[in-house]
């Protein structure tokens, strides 16, 4: 075959390659949508995925199916991810614990939490609230808490949903700043853990207003201060830490967030199509208010913005790591 006719051909080769690549792009989806969930079923993170699965389906036109692999503090799940196929059809269901404390508490991970991912799109602000068992400290101000901790060093055992978990960082970050030395103990995750402070194994957790909620209502736990900057109206009669007074809770703000990534090199056509998706399910009225009522935020960001808010969370993380002297490996 003659030279020019070679180029010609594989010139017209490319052509249709780039043009398939672009219908395809245009066209997606056109098969189920995985979220893969590193935590496990029932855990606060698992709620808001499945309250957003089906709204997103009907946006997407196909179905949306969660698939955990939890474990690790939700590493296993991103790595998973992180080596999927770019191609929009295998997302995480992140954190602010997966994608930004685990990259200071985990020294070898297989991923960077930045650049082998696309941040798609964020879902929520959560609010998470110290949660005591009154039969096993009996106080009924976050005062009284700080002052029967400091008096006892290394008496209290406080739960979290796992090592590195965004509970076990609120609480490290916590103790650092007020100087308390408490016994931390993990669980595999929020059922595990809330239950265990109800039963009085451990006395007390900082986890989100939604998992505790329930037990809050029963009369079975007593919530001392929500660790976000402004009061959350679910638990309006809960102060926030940072209006106690005390030394070192000043502008105290350890909330935390959920979102959605992709495996980097995700097409871009595709994430703006995902991010728009997730802004109109996050848009409805029913979803808003439901988030609200369990002491959420909805969090509405574009891919830029978002990838902002996760460098800014990790630079974050990794200082509260270092301040607390926490590590995994």
């Amino acid at each position: 075959m003659p030279a020019r006719f070679m180029r010609g051909a594989l010139t017209l080769a490319a052509a249709l390659l780039v043009a398939s690549a672009a219908f395809a792009q245009q066209d997606w989806p056109q098969q189920p949508v995985t979220l893969i969930m590193g935590f496990p079923a029932g855990s606060g993170v698992d709620v808001v995925a499945r309250a957003i699965q089906e709204p997103l389906a009907r946006q997407l036109g196909r179905p949306v199916i969660i698939d955990y692999k939890s474990g690790a503090a939700g590493n296993i799940a991103s790595d998973y991810v992180a080596h999927a196929k770019p191609d929009g059809y295998t997302l995480a269901f992140g954190t602010a614990a997966t994608h930004g404390s685990n990259a200071a508490l985990y020294k070898k991970l297989p991923f960077d939490v930045e650049a082998d991912f696309v941040a798609v799109a964020p879902v929520l602000d959560v609010s998470n609230v110290l949660t005591i068992n009154p039969d096993v400290i009996n106080v009924k101000t976050l005062k009284e808490f700080v002052e029967l901790v400091k008096a006892n060093p290394g008496k209290y055992n406080y739960a979290s949903t796992g090592n590195g978990a965004g509970t076990h960082m609120a609480f490290a970050e916590f103790n650092s700043r007020l100087g308390l030395n408490m016994v931390h103990v993990p669980y595999k995750g929020g059922p595990e853990a809330i239950t265990s402070v109800v039963r009085g194994e451990t006395c007390c957790i900082m986890n989100q207003v939604q998992t505790v909620l329930p037990q809050y209502k029963a009369g079975k736990v007593r919530l001392l201060g929500v660790t976000t900057a402004t009061a959350v109206p679910a638990v309006k009669e809960v102060p926030t830490i940072a209006s106690s007074g005390l030394p070192g809770t000043k502008g105290f703000d350890s909330s935390i967030w959920f979102g959605i990534f992709a495996p980097k090199g995700t097409d871009a056509q595709i994430v703006d199509k995902l991010n728009a998706a997730v802004k109109a399910v996050l848009e409805q009225p029913e979803v808003r208010e439901r988030f609200e009522s369990q002491g959420n935020t909805v969090r509405i960001e574009t891919p830029a913005q978002f990838k902002k808010t996760v460098h800014e969370n990790r630079l974050k993380w990794a200082e509260v790591a270092k301040a607390a002297n926490i590590s995994v490996d």
